[in-house]
């Protein structure tokens, strides 16, 4: 009997709501049961069970500062009681449960151990918090394969280091270093057409073998990463929501999801406030133009977004309008400012030592003043830095004012379309509602501002119906 070549092959993240516990582990192991009788070949990334990231991080802070074992040891109670009954839950065959269990409890020692360690230190480094910290994923995987080896087919689990994930030693916020491409493709590619492949989110190993974490979004991250590797067919990222949005449905309830956007506008929505997707999670899978898919995992018939290469022309030429909370906006002023070289080189220089970042920058022409919006945990830092950098040399006054949002509009098709931003301004002056500080990028495909906090919904909300983005945004032409 001659095997028939795969449908697709496919990269699919789970992530913690998706797999927050054993009977949702149940439901994605026949998700996959179902891809894979069609012919699919399908690798697995899975984030921790909901919530056990954050009780690993608390459980470790409190064995640096507390230093009692005793505390440990509760805690290690609760983590093998949330685990053996995600295993109940999740998996049917007993011969599977036994062996998983098995390794579970193994690995919980081995966490205990070094959170004991951690309690006679009294010292928590980075590379510590990256060790700890991965124990979620190293937990939900073996879950996850045995759920699917239960129903009968075959399933081997990887951390993300066994995969062939290596990355530099940048503990918290690592980066895969080239030769990964090569080592995921060896390691994995041959398993493909026999097994599901369950890897763990987030993790990596340096070149020395220690285990490193990849930051924020790290799963997604993760998944890109191996999509690349492989060369997907797509890249699924099952979430809890129908895919992007036009904007957060919590704000506007008639918010439609977008059927196709491009990687540009992805980036764009991501780093204002679409959490969906994070800027990282797109980059590898760019680099071999892979489409990405969102999708949710309890409605998993629904198309949900799909992320290419190419920018579409869709009826509207705003796709969706974004939001970001918890800023705040910092004005810098001076008449010596203008025309003294190098002075924003110096204040951008100090915030990043400060370890600030910027979301958005103005400057006004006459040089004499300059507005930033940094993330509301950065305020303290970037005053501090900016006084320490100038002393009322140049810089005559610093204010911060916390009670602001960012909103911003995105879309391919409004690069070159004239009358977008008369549009979104006369749209808000209609509605009464002041614009504090106004950028754009130079791609074009998002025009963003703040405005105070107490008028940021209304202005989501007025924007969204101006652009009727609630009708849906039906693909017509490729840019």
């Amino acid at each position: 009997m001659l095997k028939r070549d795969p449908i697709m092959k496919i990269v699919m993240k789970f992530g913690g709501t998706s797999v927050g516990d054993g009977k949702k582990i149940r439901h994605v192991a026949h998700l996959l049961k179902k891809y894979n009788e069609e012919g699919n070949q399908i690798v697995v990334v899975t984030s921790a069970l909901g919530g056990v990231t954050d009780r690993l991080l608390e459980n470790a802070r409190l064995a640096s500062t507390k230093g009692k074992v005793s505390l440990v040891k509760e805690f290690k109670t609760e983590l093998t009681n949330k685990h053996h009954e995600a295993v109940r839950d999740a998996i049917e065959d007993p011969n599977v449960a036994k062996d998983v269990l098995h390794i579970l409890d193994l690995r919980i020692d081995e966490l205990e151990k070094a959170l004991i360690g951690i309690c006679y230190l009294g010292e928590l480094t980075n590379r510590s918090i990256d060790y700890i910290s991965s124990y979620g994923e190293r937990l939900a995987a073996p879950i996850i394969s045995g759920a699917v080896r239960s129903l009968g087919i075959p399933s081997i689990e990887y951390t993300g280091g066994e995969a062939g994930i290596l990355t530099t030693s940048d503990y918290g916020n690592a980066r895969p270093l080239e030769k990964t491409y090569e080592l995921v493709s060896k390691r994995l590619g041959c398993r493909l057409d026999s097994h599901i492949l369950v890897v763990t989110g987030f993790i990596g190993e340096n070149e020395d073998g220690i285990i490193t974490t990849l930051g924020r979004s790290g799963s997604d991250f993760s998944a890109s990463i191996l999509g690349a590797a492989l060369k997907a067919d797509e890249i699924w990222l099952w979430k809890e929501v129908n895919g992007i949005m036009t904007t957060d449905p919590r704000i506007v309830p008639e918010a439609k999801t977008i059927p196709q956007i491009s990687y540009a506008e992805a980036m764009e929505l991501s780093y204002f406030g679409a959490n969906v997707l994070h800027p990282r999670t797109i980059e590898p899978a760019m680099r071999e133009h892979i489409p990405v898919r969102v999708k949710n995992t309890f409605d998993p018939e629904f198309p949900g977004t799909l992320v290419v290469s190419e920018k579409f022309q869709c009826k509207h030429v705003v796709k969706a309008v974004s939001l970001i909370k918890n800023v705040a906006l910092i004005n810098i002023s001076g008449a010596e400012m203008a025309g003294t070289i190098g002075t924003v080189a110096r204040l951008f220089t100090a915030l990043a030592r400060a370890g600030v970042n910027i979301v958005m920058i103005s400057q006004g022409s006459s040089e004499s003043n300059l507005s930033f919006v940094v993330s509301e945990a950065h305020v303290e830092p970037a005053l501090k830095a900016l006084h320490a950098e100038f002393n009322r040399e140049i810089i005559k006054e610093i204010t911060s004012d916390k009670n602001v949002c960012v909103v911003a509009v995105v879309g391919a098709g409004m690069a070159g379309t004239p009358g977008v931003a008369k549009r979104v301004f006369g749209a808000l002056g209609n509605s009464m509602i002041n614009i504090i500080m106004i950028s754009q990028g130079s791609s074009q495909y998002n025009i963003s501002f703040v405005v105070r906090e107490d008028d940021a919904f209304a202005a989501v909300k007025t924007l969204h119906d101006e652009f009727e983005l609630y009708n849906g945004n039906g693909i017509e032409k490729k840019l």
